[in-house]
């Protein structure tokens, strides 16, 4: 490790002195695994120090930047603090914030180590999943009754999902998962689905509204071990907004990364449903309206992220997201035209979609956002 303590591009003599009050003389820096953000995150091991270990997250340039879509102006505080510190104050389990020294792009956090909520799903086998997600949904339920009075100084209040965001991620979804692959929609066909996904932003920004974490799924909830079976822990709520209180539910159970059985997704809509006191029926429909919303625009995502970030990695969970998509509107009726529309611009959808082509490196399309 260079003396002046710059590795890669990190400044951290400041945030290690101030959180050990010197610069620790047994140190080593482990760059970790990127995932879909513009943020980057690297493992500090401190042997002789207490923690022995540390996370920093190195902030890009321009730190204040959502890496999603947003409806609201920007803000004046890196949006990660201003939502953390909200939610650590209601007693939402986050990481713990060691050193803030947002200058020189660094935070200092605490090291909740590598298993994630997938990892366990994984290693614990299909047998606890019922056990499993029923802790998630547990959480979800008291994160989203904690965080359910605004805070005028919180920006989680001030933005949110309106008609206008919901639609423009349906057209991020046309323009990266079925354009940018299979070429540009014939005038008529841009024209029906464009009504249609109208109808869907429509009413999708009419559901019942609260607190939205914006990505509760199983990568974004680590065991951290905090106790002897590990406490579960929210991470990546910097975009954290209000909108249909369903939207995090949704996240969770049509999850990408994890094939989840339709059992188990309807045993824990109830379960949500049962602990919040609202309508099942109701709610139902509510959760799979917004499941056709959330994974086309994840599906759209992913491809965005290949072709402009130059990040291939997300591509695989194309396919997913649409049989989600798929199971969905066989649970909604007068969605019909939309699902056979779906199967004439997407080879293979819902079941058989194939993934898109890979276009790292050989992209020149403009972003959309």
């Amino acid at each position: 490790m260079p003396s002046d303590m710059d590795f890669l591009g990190l400044t951290l003599a400041p945030s290690l002195t101030k959180l050990f009050g010197h610069i620790p003389a047994a140190l080593e820096i482990k760059k970790l695994r990127g995932d879909a953000s513009t943020r980057s995150y690297y493992r500090v091991f401190t042997p002789n120090e207490n923690p022995k270990s540390l996370i920093v997250m190195h902030l890009p340039a321009d730190a204040l930047k959502s890496d999603e879509a947003t409806s609201d102006a920007k803000p004046q505080e890196l949006p990660f603090l201003n939502v953390h510190r909200l939610m650590a104050a209601r007693g939402v389990a986050v990481p713990r914030i060691y050193v803030e020294d947002v200058p020189n792009r660094i935070l200092l956090l605490e090291d909740l180590s590598d298993e994630t909520f997938e990892a366990r799903l994984i290693a614990r086998g299909k047998g606890a999943w019922e056990e499993l997600y029923g802790e998630a949904i547990d959480l979800l339920v008291a994160m989203h009754e904690k965080m359910a009075k605004p805070e005028p100084e919180s920006i989680i209040y001030s933005r949110g999902f309106d008609e206008k965001l919901l639609r423009w991620e349906l057209d991020h979804f046309r323009e990266w998962g079925v354009e940018a692959p299979y070429g540009e929609l014939d005038r008529d066909v841009r024209a029906d689905l464009d009504r249609r996904f109208d109808a869907i932003a429509k009413e999708v920004a009419s559901l019942p509204r609260g607190f939205v974490h914006r990505d509760y799924q199983s990568r974004n909830l680590m065991w951290a071990p905090r106790t002897e079976e590990g406490e579960l822990v929210v991470i990546d709520f910097q975009d954290a907004l209000m909108g249909p209180i369903c939207y995090d539910l949704v996240a969770l159970l049509c999850d990408s990364y994890v094939d989840i059985p339709e059992s188990l997704q309807l045993s824990m809509i109830a379960r949500y449903a049962d602990k919040r006191g609202l309508d099942r029926k109701a709610f139902t429909r509510a959760f799979w309206l917004q499941t056709v919303q959330r994974k086309l625009k994840d599906a759209g995502r992913f491809v965005f992220i290949d072709r402009v970030r130059a990040n291939p990695d997300f591509l695989p969970w194309f396919a997913p997201s649409l049989v989600y998509v798929g199971r969905a509107l066989k649970h909604l009726d007068g969605l019909e035209g939309l699902d056979a529309l779906l199967k004439n611009i997407v080879p293979g959808f819902p079941d058989r979609a194939q993934t898109p082509p890979l276009a790292t490196g050989k992209n020149s399309a403009p972003t959309s956002k």
